[in-house]
């Protein structure tokens, strides 16, 4: 039973354990990874290998089994499948990490064999070497079909197998193979003889020429684990078993083909191989075979007998690339088992083979590796590590769970050994397929071979072994180049454990870290002198700085990370210290390291010289960041106080202080001192004062300063100290005329509201400390005694202090008292009315009091009438809403000029938002119509939306009560579009007298919006104020057309000067073209005529001299003309012209202007005309011609048989049968398709849709309706009825599918339509 399964897992390898030839697999690290699997199910009957290999073999489409336990591109997860590769999606190209990874790949060149190579073919025309294969031994095959087997260690020659002789009777070694313990050869050659070696004495133990069709190459030969068996493949494609057996003496040999070549080419094969440590392994007992044809790869078992286990398409894949297999056993999950690698291209896929314990077997597809190169080489080197070949021949070593790229060596010069000869068949006549041959170009299947960690490359004249470096060999390899930096980070990646393709280091994770670090010790000690030897003697100081910059930071680094301070302190700064220079740079290093804590104690002589070094060079805020970082212990504090107090670095003093005394008074009494001696607003003074905020607020916290916490032990101490100092009735050394209380007066005059804060976050931690809750109420007693009835302090100070104590009272566990007294006094203090400076301030005081719960400490009757007194509006609002008499608070308002606009809002929240009751709205609706005047008065537009959301039903006692235009003008003006308000129309038509009078030249808008007013009546008020514009406009909505063009020729007549005249002649004209436009469409042509004789205007107040002088005149009359052309036929108009009694008097030529402007109208129109015609018929007949390709298109299908009943099309030669092809591809019988019932009947023809394609949408083609069916994107352009001799077509059918197909390609606005758009607008115009 076998399932094939795909995992989920980023990457199995992840958790592997690296090994190598001088490591068991017994000892490999393994863990435990995510590893999530889908079991696909299980079915009756499993595909054997000749169903496999009878399947259709498609390169324009992927591989598909419709069997499930067959791995395919149906059956794999879609997270599997599409993932990340080496580099982003995006690009597909490696991307390089910034881990350094030095020299991955040792290469050695085998001097010994390729001498003995080139010199056999000069001395003993062996030929050129063509095949290698590596075991114990070193066997090469030559083009003069030689075998030459070499010692592995010393290169000396053993054997020389075979004859020039015999060569030229089989042709070139074309494949070589040694078994597991190294006892037998296997040979095959260019015209498909195979022989078998005995590697012992060089004895010819048979020769094997008929275990594959004649005529064709052997391209590979390979033993399998079991020792009598192995296989073969020939450039025909096919695979072969070789069983040797030995009967009475006898050596025989038995032939069996896996894989015929008819069916598909297979051009690489590749066996499990396990070595002896793994020879019990439960895989290696099925004897596994993965071959890679053109277009799959195949798994079979070999034992117990023939059995299919998997095949897996390649895709779309370049028909030149080479297929590429590889095995390796890797460790997962605490078991180790096999895994294919193979591609064809730049796609690597993994297949990882394990048996679990019920005995089954899964085949686990892992995440692939995406390259951007066409591969023509895949080996392991380990089992985290591949080394690939490039079609450039440049190796690439990558890191299989990282799917990083190691390293990239240039194999040119190598001038590697190609089988392209072998793959064409040269040497039996080149009888194999084009395809084959493609691929052949660049295969080197025998010129590449891995055993042992080691892979072997064969050149033309030379032998290339790579193996990997150790760890030490790879830091070395670096060192000699000098390349310090690079070293240490590779040194810190093994020391780490994140290094790649690691070899020689311990798995015990202490000790490769002491390992390591012993050589990155050696490292640092060797960096420092190169560093000192490498430094510039002469030039400018910058660059020695810029020298020892780049170097020192290094240095330290990595001491901090190997946690050797003393390696850093007491080996590489003394030598340092030889030059002042690097002397410096190393100081100032360590600075970064200080503030992040990194570094958190220094020796003696170390902080001595950084001190000195830092006040030499006036880095003092440096020096204040370092001491707070260090350990207060090694520092000389005396000297350290005396610096900071002279430098004034008080963050310093204070960690000293603090930390080093456990002083946290003294300081403090030394800052406040000097603050008050500083001038006032200057920033020095500002910095000082907000630092000692600081500082006090930590001690109270319990926090140190600048940072840390204050040992537990001593926070209850500190904060008491700390209460003590600020209330201090005098200083130390008060002087007779100091106030009392100094430390609070200080810092109360300093920010009053940032030191009440302080205390009051304090407080929050008094619960039921009752000596912390003695000093609570003792501060608050000395700051009502210090701030109340002082003219030192603003009110805003005093505010603050009565604020902070209001917040405090409004507590449920509070425990102050306070006189309320003191409350009152400061109430009368800030409602003073005869103190106008800083009103706003003092009201903003007393309502930040109130709001904190400060109410309950005032009578509320008095507090009233002091804010009215002192105009303290927003008081009064906040007492008013308190009692909710909201309609007393529009008085407040209006009273205060500062928020005479917010009004509105706020009458409008309280009649529209719930949560009010209806006599709370009343009241307020009341109070806001008695003051309607005022409100018009500040603000009319919002005071007309008020009043139409709130009011309607007392617009019209409103307007009655105001009297007045503004309102009207504003109330329509400012209007909410989405205000639905309906007045009377007397109400419309009294704002029309308004706007007449006042504003005369917004009533034609006006009207044209307002559909209200009665028109007679507005046609009276519009003649009675002569407002001839609005008048026709009245005119023409009533119908009276001719009133309306009589009214606008008054306006025309009106003007005395001649440039007056002509514009308004031009105005008039503009509004008489635009009426006659409007009116024509729903007159006769008499009518029309009659309407637009215009030009009699002429006849007026200007004579026929004038006109012909004024080239004003001529455009207009044009204007009109061309205006008149899409409404009046051209013959009257000029008939209307020559009748012109203007015109008539006048000369020819003036009307030879009026005539040819009009007839070049005409040709322009025409010839408009023309060329939409034109460009319709062209897009027509393209439009037509397209279909007709598309209907008469031949169709392919996919197949060749029914997707119903999956039989040939032709199932019988005798009869003749219908079939139908869709444009999907899908062909049907059409009686499988009547069974099924996918037609659909519709005007006597069926119109069938494709049975497949539907399924898969997941619903039936007869349960639609028969319209839809027709236009199914499944239906076919041409439903097809043939037969073996015959093919007819049923025209009618194609042209109502492929109309439908058409309609469906262009629904969007072709030029087509956009033409046709054009043409109507065209006819439009011109069909007069």
């Amino acid at each position: 039973m076998l399932y094939v399964r795909v995992s989920s897992t980023e990457d199995m390898y992840e958790n592997e354990a690296l090994f190598c030839n001088k490591q068991s697999y017994s000892d490999l690290k393994q863990h435990n990874i995510d590893d999530k699997e889908f079991d696909i199910p299980q079915v009756d009957t499993p595909p054997t290998l000749e169903s496999i290999l009878n399947e259709p073999e498609d390169e324009d489409e992927p591989f598909i089994l419709e069997d499930t336990c067959l791995l395919n591109t149906e059956n794999i997860d879609a997270h599997s499948c599409e993932t990340s590769s080496l580099a982003s999606s995006d690009s597909g190209d490696l991307e390089t990490n910034a881990t350094v990874h030095g020299s991955v790949l040792r290469r050695n060149v085998l001097k010994g064999i390729s001498a003995q190579i080139v010199s056999a073919a000069d001395k003993v025309d062996a030929g050129l070497p063509t095949a290698v294969t590596v075991s114990n031994v070193i066997a090469v095959g030559t083009s003069h079909g030689l075998a030459l087997v070499f010692g592995k260690h010393n290169q000396a020659l053993r054997l020389c197998l075979g004859t020039t002789a015999t060569g030229a009777e089989y042709g070139a070694v074309s494949a070589l193979s040694i078994n597991h313990d190294c006892t037998r050869l296997l040979c095959g050659f260019a015209k498909g003889q195979i022989t078998m070696w005995d590697l012992a004495n060089g004895k010819l133990l048979r020769t094997i020429t008929d275990a594959h069709p004649p005529g064709t190459a052997i391209l590979h030969v390979k033993f399998t684990d079991h020792p009598a068996l192995a296989v073969c493949n020939d450039s025909g494609g096919s695979v072969f078993e070789l069983s040797f057996r030995r009967v009475m003496g006898m050596r025989t040999c038995e032939s069996r083909c896996l894989f015929s070549g008819s069916k598909g080419e297979v051009c690489c094969v590749e066996p499990l191989h396990a070595g002896p440590e793994l020879k019990d392994h439960p895989i290696t007992h099925y004897s596994l075979l993965a071959m890679a044809s053109l277009t799959k790869i195949l798994l079979i078992g070999l034992k117990p007998s023939l059995k299919v286990w998997m095949t897996f398409p390649y895709g779309k894949t370049d028909p030149a690339s080479v297929p590429l297999l590889a095995w390796q056993f890797v460790a997962v999950q605490k078991t180790i088992n096999p895994v294919l690698a193979f591609c064809r291209g730049d796609t690597i896929h993994f297949l990882l083979v394990k048996k679990d314990e019920s005995g089954i077997i899964h085949v686990i597809k892992q995440r692939q590796l995406l390259l951007n190169c066409d591969l023509i080489s895949l080996s392991w080197i380990n089992p985290r590590t591949l080394v690939l070949m490039d079609s450039t021949e440049k190796l690439r070593v990558v890191d299989r769970p990282s799917q990083e790229e190691l390293e990239t060596v240039d194999m040119a010069e190598l001038q590697l050994v190609y089988n392209s000869s072998h793959f064409k068949s040269l040497a039996t006549g080149g009888n194999v397929s084009q395809a084959l041959a493609l691929v052949g170009e660049k295969t080197c299947y025998q010129s590449v071979c891995s055993y042992a960690g080691q892979i072997m490359y064969l050149g033309t004249k030379s032998v290339h072994i790579m193996t990997l470096r150790n760890w030490r060999e790879r830091v070395d390899y670096l060192l000699k180049q000098e390349k310090f930096m690079e070293a240490l980070s590779l040194a810190w990646s093994l020391h780490e454990g994140t290094a790649k393709a690691v070899l020689g280091l311990f798995a015990d994770p202490a000790k490769r870290k002491g390992v390591v670090a012993d050589k990155m010790v050696e490292i640092l000690l060797q960096y420092v002198d190169r560093s000192l030897k490498k430094c510039p003697e002469q030039g400018k100081i910058q660059v020695m700085e810029q020298h020892f910059q780049d170097m020192v930071p290094v240095m330290v680094d990595y001491c901090l990370l190997l946690q050797r301070t003393d390696l850093l302190f007491n080996q590489i700064y003394p030598r340092l210290v030889e030059n002042s220079v690097a002397r410096g740079v190393f100081l100032e290093s360590l600075e970064p390291y200080i503030l992040s804590e990194r570094i958190g104690c220094l020796t003696a002589a170390v902080m001595r010289d950084l001190l000195s070094y830092f006040q030499e060079n006036g880095m003092m805020d440096s020096v204040e960041g370092c001491l707070v970082h260090m350990d207060i212990t090694n520092l000389d504090i005396q000297q350290v106080v005396q610096m900071c107090w002279d430098n004034q670095l008080y963050d310093a003093m204070i960690y000293v202080f603090n930390s080093g005394m456990n002083d946290y008074i003294t300081n403090a009494k030394m800052h406040i001192i000097s603050f008050s001696h500083l001038s006032p607003s200057t920033d020095e003074h500002v910095v000082m004062g907000n630092k000692l905020l600081v500082y006090i607020s930590c001690c109270l916290a319990g926090r140190a300063y600048p940072l840390g916490d204050i040992p537990e032990d001593l926070v209850p101490q500190v904060k008491n100290q700390v209460f003590e100092f600020l209330i201090r009735l005098h200083s130390v050394e008060a002087a007779q005329e100091e106030e009392v209380y100094p430390y609070i007066r200080t810092l109360l005059h300093f920010d009053t509201r940032e030191f009440l804060n302080v205390l009051a976050l304090t407080f929050e931690d008094f619960k039921n400390d009752k000596q912390a809750l003695e000093y609570q109420q003792r501060i608050v007693d000395i700051l009502l005694k210090i701030m109340v009835d002082n003219s030192d302090f603003t009110p805003s100070q005093v505010g603050c202090l009565f604020t902070f104590l209001a917040r405090q009272l409004a507590k449920p566990d509070n425990t102050l008292f306070v006189n309320r007294k003191l409350f009152d006094q400061v109430l009368e203090f800030l409602c003073s009315p005869d103190d106008d400076s800083r009103h706003t301030e003092r009201q903003q005081v007393l309502l930040e009091l109130l709001q904190v719960g400060g109410v309950v400490q005032f009578d509320e009757e008095r507090l009233l009438e002091l804010a009215e007194k002192a105009e303290f509006y927003q008081i009064c609002e906040f007492m008013y809403d308190k009692k909710h008499l909201y309609n007393k608070i529009v008085d407040c308002y209006l009273k205060d000029p500062l928020r005479k606009e917010e009004l509105f809002n706020y009458i409008h929240n309280i009649l529209s938002m719930p949560g009010y009751s209806s006599e709370e709205k009343q009241l307020v609706w009341v109070k806001a119509l008695q003051h309607i005047k005022d409100l018009v008065s500040i603000n009319s537009a919002k005071t007309a939306e008020l009043v139409a959301v709130h009011f309607a039903d007392e617009v019209q006692s409103i307007i009655t009560s105001l009297q007045v235009f503004f309102f009207c003008n504003s109330f329509r003006e400012g209007l909410n579009p989405q205000t639905v308000l309906r007045l009377g129309p007397d109400l419309h038509e009294l704002l029309v007298d308004l706007l007449c009078q006042f504003s005369p030249q917004q009533v034609t808008a006006f009207l044209k919006t307002s559909q209200d007013y009665r028109l007679e009546e507005a046609i009276q008020i519009t003649e009675k104020h002569k407002l001839h514009e609005a008048t026709a406009y009245l005119l023409e909505k009533k119908g009276n057309v001719q009133g309306a063009f009589e009214v606008l020729l008054q306006e025309e007549e009106t003007g005395d000067e001649v440039q007056s005249l002509l514009r308004r002649v031009e105005e008039a004209l503009h509004d008489i073209i635009a009426l006659c436009q409007r009116s024509s469409h729903g007159l006769n042509q008499q009518q029309r005529e009659n309407h637009w004789c215009i030009m009699n205007l002429a006849e007026g107040p200007v004579s026929p001299d004038c006109f012909s002088l004024s080239s004003a005149l001529k455009e207009l009359t044009m204007k009109v003309l061309n205006s008149m052309s899409s409404f009046i036929a051209p013959p009257a108009i000029i008939q209307r012209i020559l009748q012109d009694p203007v015109y008539g008097k006048g000369k020819l030529a003036e009307l030879q202007g009026l005539i040819l402007g009009m007839l070049e109208t005409f040709n322009y129109e025409q010839t408009l005309l023309e060329t939409t015609t034109n460009l319709l018929n062209s897009d027509l007949h393209w439009s037509l011609s397209h279909l007709r390709k598309a209907v008469s298109r031949g169709l392919h299908p996919r197949q060749y048989h029914c997707n119903i009943c999956l039989q040939q099309y032709k199932r019988r030669q005798e009869s003749e049968e219908e079939i139908i092809i869709f444009s999907c591809g899908h062909l049907y019988h059409c009686q499988c398709l009547q069974r099924k019932e996918v037609g659909v009947l519709s005007e006597r023809q069926y119109s069938w849709s494709c049975y497949k394609c539907t399924s898969n949408q997941g619903s039936r083609p007869a349960d639609r309706p028969s319209a839809e069916s027709s236009r199914s994107r499944s239906t076919s352009l041409a439903q097809v009825s043939q037969t073996v001799t015959s093919c007819l077509a049923t025209l009618d059918a194609q042209q109502t599918q492929a109309w439908d197909h058409f309609r469906t390609l262009y629904r969007g606005p072709s030029r087509v339509r956009l033409t046709f758009k054009s043409f109507l607008s065209i006819l439009t115009v011109l069909k007069c």
